[in-house]
């Protein structure tokens, strides 16, 4: 199992007696099919609905666990609005479009089970009434509308080798009059530009990279074993490949791994930190990771680049030279629907070069 499958199913395991017994029936139902992770996410957006429910005087329980089937059946359609409402105009936390129609499908998704698949002992549904059946939750991310958004966004063409070696060297000058920014870079340099690079030259989620093991990694045939997000075969690791630019970015890591990181012998991660006041290194974190990305990505003058826009920055590049099913497995895409935005992406990007062609003809 993952690490971060580990953690979030700790997560979940504690969470869980703090809900209605019904919501622990579905996870245990949806276990088999989603990962912790997802259910996770699951449980803390029915958190937010019966912490709603409770403040605004629909439900009588004094703590969530308490709240009634009978309860979830007299809601209305105008409470259902209400939610969505506070959801997008609440002055905290505002949730975004998507995120706001994730939180909805998975009331719907809850409320389906207790009224469609889960009997009482007569052998009658759970819940009689479903209002949530009466939401539609309409497609926000349509491949199309994605790939608009991440124009201008992304790296393209000799950017991606140009961020490579903008961490390893160009960042050290925009530092230099301080000492500790100095100091850190000139200890991560080649770990950070190593991590930057398997991204742009392997297409892999953040969350993979954190996972990554040393025994992962097979050098000679430029190949990694990952596990695969969606991926509930925990014991498989799916193998993928990565460009020659990223072995020689992650030898001149490895060189210095061990020494650099005071590396345990029991430490098996890839990519180790040593966390402050400790003299060992440890698995990087996905939060160091993105925030990372993030201080280079702003002094070297792209500020909307993100950890997860790399993916996307090699995804385009690749697309570019292969076919829309081989980006599909390299990405671990569940579907080419999802693939479908880097379509889009470079339809745009050659429409361009053709255009740069002319004017230079």
């Amino acid at each position: 199992m993952s690490i971060q499958k580990t953690i979030d199913r700790t997560r979940l395991g504690e969470k869980l007696p703090e809900m209605p017994w019904y919501v622990q029936q579905f996870v245990d139902y949806k276990l088999p099919d989603l990962s912790p992770s997802t259910l996770l996410e699951y449980v803390r957006d029915y958190e937010s609905f019966f912490n709603w429910l409770r403040a605004e005087g629909l439900s009588s329980a004094t703590a969530m666990k308490e709240i009634t089937l009978e309860e979830l059946e007299s809601l209305r359609m105008e409470n259902v609005t209400s939610y969505r409402l506070y959801l997008t105009t609440r002055t905290e936390g505002t949730n975004s479009r998507i995120t706001v129609t994730r939180k909805l499908s998975a009331l719907r998704s809850m409320f389906h089970y207790l009224s469609q698949i889960a009997e009482d002992e007569d052998f009658y549904p759970l819940l009689k009434r479903n209002v949530m059946a009466k939401i539609e939750v309409k497609r926000t991310n349509k491949p199309k509308d994605t790939a608009a958004k991440l124009k201008g966004k992304i790296l393209e063409e000799e950017e991606l080798l140009a961020f490579i070696d903008y961490i390893r060297e160009g960042y050290a000058a925009d530092v230099a009059d301080n000492k500790q920014a100095s100091y850190a870079h000139a200890k991560n340099k080649e770990r950070d530009a190593s991590i930057a690079s398997l991204i742009l030259n392997s297409g892999l989620r953040v969350s993979e990279v954190v996972n990554l093991n040393i025994a992962d990694l097979d050098m000679g045939n430029k190949m990694l074993y990952v596990m695969r997000k969606g991926n509930n075969d925990e014991t498989f690791k799916t193998p993928v490949y990565f460009r020659d630019q990223a072995r020689f970015d992650m030898e001149r890591y490895l060189s210095l791994r061990d020494a650099d990181y005071a590396a345990p012998k029991r430490e098996k991660a890839l990519f180790l930190a040593v966390p402050n006041g400790q003299k060992e290194g440890k698995r990087m974190t996905k939060r160091a990771i993105q925030a990372m990305i993030i201080k280079y990505a702003k002094r070297f003058g792209k500020p909307y680049l993100t950890v997860h826009k790399l993916r996307h920055s090699f995804a385009t590049d690749y697309y570019l030279q292969n076919d829309i099913y081989k980006t599909k497995e390299q990405l671990g895409h569940a579907s080419t629907e999802t693939t479908e935005i880097y379509a889009h992406l470079t339809d745009k990007t050659m429409s361009e070069a053709i255009e740069r062609r002319g004017e230079e003809t």
